[in-house]
């Protein structure tokens, strides 16, 4: 059964999420820390919405490229959803009269799926961290994203070791691959403030 937003399931059972307002990255993730290891119980979170996000990581707009993650496995996977409109500031120069997602922007979306994934993982561990681009490899890009379409980042997770992790990525639209890439990113301190 579909469970309604501000719920997760943990086990079998359903529990409630207090609402996120007025949240920032120093604030304390909402999920302890978690290994998959073989006898150990697997928690997923159906929802992860756009205040949680914000919560999680520190992107805003225009730069913050998600509206949602969904199907958390912690630990191991997630699902990037970013509805992506006419109205977003990058159509008007890519391309003019031919309005095209910039490649780069889909593996930014990639890489924010990650970081939720990351911070929703850690937990506590991660209150004041960031999620850096190490390298990218093998990214392909498929078909154009345009004006209309509903992105759905599918992020797994290859391997980790100590503050490093590795990701592989497919965007999808409609079921279809559009984009693709494997990724290492580094947990690292947030730098503080002036």
């Amino acid at each position: 059964a579909a469970l309604g937003p501000g719920r997760r399931r943990q086990g079998g059972t359903q529990q409630e999420i207090e609402p996120r307002r007025g949240l920032n990255i120093m604030d304390t993730p909402l999920q302890p820390a978690l290994d998959n290891e073989p006898g150990r119980e697997t928690r997923t979170v159906e929802l992860i919405d756009i205040q949680r996000i914000m919560h999680d990581i520190p992107h805003r707009y225009p730069f913050l490229l998600l509206d949602r993650v969904v199907d958390v496995v912690l630990n191991t996977s997630a699902v990037g959803v970013k509805n992506v409109s006419v109205n977003e500031g990058f159509f008007a120069g890519h391309f003019p009269n031919h309005p095209v997602m910039p490649g780069v922007l889909i593996i930014e979306s990639m890489a924010q799926t990650a970081a939720v994934l990351v911070v929703e993982t850690l937990g506590p561990d991660a209150a004041g961290k960031v999620v850096y681009f190490m390298s990218i490899e093998g990214a392909k890009f498929r078909r154009p994203v345009v004006p209309g379409d509903q992105l759905r980042i599918h992020v797994t997770k290859e391997r980790n070791r100590g503050n490093v992790w590795k990701f592989n990525a497919v965007a999808r639209v409609d079921g279809a691959s559009v984009a693709e890439a494997t990724y290492a990113a580094m947990i690292m301190d947030r730098a503080p403030s002036p």
